[in-house]
């Protein structure tokens, strides 16, 4: 007889199972393919501590140290777990107010009420002293410990950079990152980011219900240790770096000083100068505002930004096109004449080497003239675009017209202007321009800008009798010294070894003999080659000047442009670049009156400018 009962009894078997099936596929499902409820558990006893590395070192050619490390700490907060917390006590201590601790709290909800986040940044060591071991009373804060760049001396705050907070583009650019971690945001701090920021290390720890750090999780089975950033050896000398710095002290300007034979950069100088350090820790962006709002420009760095008309400098170059293109020759002699170009008052040059001694502006018009119409062409306009076109390809050959591929941040290298036919064509119109139109560009004025770097630049090019090295800030990085690809590239001008001789000695003549317009440039016992400039602009002249000493085998190449500075090239740029030249080849300056005098004066024009410089005709 069959069991009445036993239908049921299957029907409750079923269900049972169904149940339990539905319970284990559940089960199974959060467990092993939903990681959110996962990561919710994780979050209630184990925490994430990254572990961030020590960022490299930066030294100067002579391993002297630029820029290290200091601890500080970052107080950071888990919104969900904030819990019992007496908030007046907790400002008290950390020392903010309830208005600053509502909005910081506000922000790391929005961030996420789960993850960590930086509630109070960059705190001292005595700062965190303070409050250390009241810790345990504030549920839902721990501390994060990283390190803070220092600067050992208040020097070339432009070319070391400054270190930032990530913004949403750093972000979005690189995965490495996570909100509150640190980055290189200018100069060589943003520009060798990859090698000095090492890499991030991981440290789970258990922590209890009340955010107390209990220990290590599985005894540190999972951590991953941090690797340190790699130390950067730059080409600086720490020393002249600083000297020149003092001696652009009061000044608006720039000085860039070069190693002809390898390109390395032994100063570079953008005035006024500020103390780096000011860029370091939480008063940074209340220094930057001010920095930032300062009509001088401290943050530009004007040896790479800055875009000036390179006045009389130019004609060294536009000597060696001519000579190379054979429309002059050595011996070239042109009248001065002032109904061309205005001058100033010396004797007719019978060659090249006295028209560079001289600095003479009919001279160098003439010059350009016979590069521009080579007579090609019957009709003017065609030949002075063929003429141009020609010109222009020697000028880049110099460097000018494009940035120098220094391994500093690109979006802060300008490349100046050299201007071709299309750049006359839409400004004019085709043919309908000629020499008589651009002759300006022969005294390096009209529509020809340069950048500083590019004028030390063309001094170590003179230097080498007519190639350069791409400059470099860094000789090498780690401890095998690598170094990026296309440093050290060598570019040749094409031009005549025998050419870039005469502008050496034109320029020997400019420092040393009698007619010279830079005898303030001349330091006893070497051999200074230069060259002065003086640019027109909105506001009063600026003084320019380059260099190289000594004239055989150099060991120094540099430019100095001194804004606003009434006098010329003579008066202001040749001085201070003969006290650099004279400490970093003999070691010290004896002229201590002349050092004393040119660090103390103010040459340039007050801010704002006032007037506006008509071109000379």
């Amino acid at each position: 007889m069959t069991d009445k009962y036993s239908g049921r009894s299957r029907v409750v078997r079923i269900i049972f199972i169904v149940v339990g099936v539905l319970f284990a596929g559940r089960l199974a499902m959060l467990q092993l393919f939903d990681s959110k409820y996962k990561k919710l558990a994780d979050q209630q006893a184990l925490r994430d501590v990254t572990q961030y590395p020590s960022r490299g070192f930066i030294y100067d050619r002579n391993g002297k140290l630029l820029v290290h490390n200091e601890a500080v700490y970052d107080l950071m907060v888990i919104p969900r777990m904030v819990k019992d917390l007496d908030t007046d006590y907790f400002c008290r201590c950390v020392g903010m107010t309830r208005e600053d601790f509502d909005e910081r709290i506000q922000k790391a909800r929005k961030y996420s009420t789960y993850s960590a986040s930086p509630f109070m940044k960059q705190i001292s060591k005595e700062e965190y002293a303070r409050f250390e071991n009241k810790m345990y009373r504030f549920k839902g804060f721990y501390i994060s410990q990283r390190t803070l760049r220092i600067y050992d001396r208040p020097i070339a705050a432009q070319v070391l950079g400054y270190v930032g907070e990530v913004d949403n583009a750093d972000l979005k650019r690189d995965a490495y990152y996570k909100r509150g971690d640190y980055i290189g945001k200018s100069g060589l701090e943003k520009s060798y980011e990859d090698v000095l920021r090492g890499v991030k290390g991981t440290k789970k720890m258990h922590v209890d219900v009340h955010s107390r750090t209990i220990g290590s999780y599985q005894g540190g089975r999972y951590d991953t240790l941090p690797v340190e950033g790699a130390n950067l050896y730059t080409t600086l000398d720490a020393d002249l770096q600083q000297y020149a710095e003092e001696l652009m002290a009061n000044k608006r300007g720039c000085v860039v000083a070069l190693e002809p034979a390898t390109g390395e950069v032994l100063a570079m100088v953008s005035a006024p100068c500020y103390d780096p350090n000011l860029l370091v820790g939480r008063v940074r962006g209340e220094n930057y505002g001010k920095l930032n709002s300062d009509k001088a420009k401290p943050l530009l760095n004007r040896a790479l930004m800055g875009q000036y008309p390179p006045g009389s400098i130019f004609k060294v170059a536009q000597s060696m096109v001519a000579l190379d293109l054979g429309v002059i020759g050595p011996g070239a002699g042109f009248v001065c004449d002032k109904s061309l170009v205005g001058c100033h008052n010396h004797p007719s040059a019978t060659s090249v080497r006295e028209a560079i001694k001289m600095s003479c502006n009919p001279y160098f018009y003439q010059v350009y003239k016979r590069v521009i119409q080579q007579g090609k062409h019957k009709s003017i306009y065609k030949d002075s675009q063929y003429g141009l076109t020609v010109w222009h390809d020697y000028m880049l050959r110099f460097g000018f017209g494009q940035r120098l591929a220094i391994d500093l941040p690109r979006n802060g290298v300008m490349s100046g202007n050299i201007p071709d036919t299309g750049y006359y064509n839409r400004w004019y119109g085709k043919e309908r321009w000629a020499f008589s139109t651009i002759y300006s560009n022969s005294i390096g004025q009209g529509e020809v800008t340069v950048v500083p770097i590019q004028m030390a630049n063309l001094a170590a090019i003179v230097a080498n009798r007519g190639y350069y090295i791409t400059p470099h800030v860094v000789k090498g990085y780690g401890p095998d010294t690598l170094q990026r690809e296309g440093v050290g590239e060598r570019h040749e001008t094409g031009i005549r070894k025998e050419y870039f001789d005469i502008a050496a000695d034109g320029m020997y003549d400019v420092v040393h003999v009698a007619g010279g317009t830079a005898r303030r440039a001349r330091v006893e016992g070497l051999d200074v080659c230069g060259k002065t400039g003086t640019a027109e602009n909105f506001g009063n002249d600026h003084s320019v000047f380059i260099c190289f000493a000594p004239k055989n085998n150099p060991r120094i190449a540099m430019a100095v442009y001194v804004e606003n500075a009434q006098g010329g090239g003579g008066t202001w740029a040749a001085p201070i670049a003969g006290l650099i030249v004279e400490r970093y080849l003999n070691g010290e300056v004896k002229r201590k009156a002349e050092e004393t005098y040119y660090r103390e004066v103010e040459p340039c024009q007050k801010l704002p400018l006032s007037r506006r410089v008509k071109k000379r005709k």
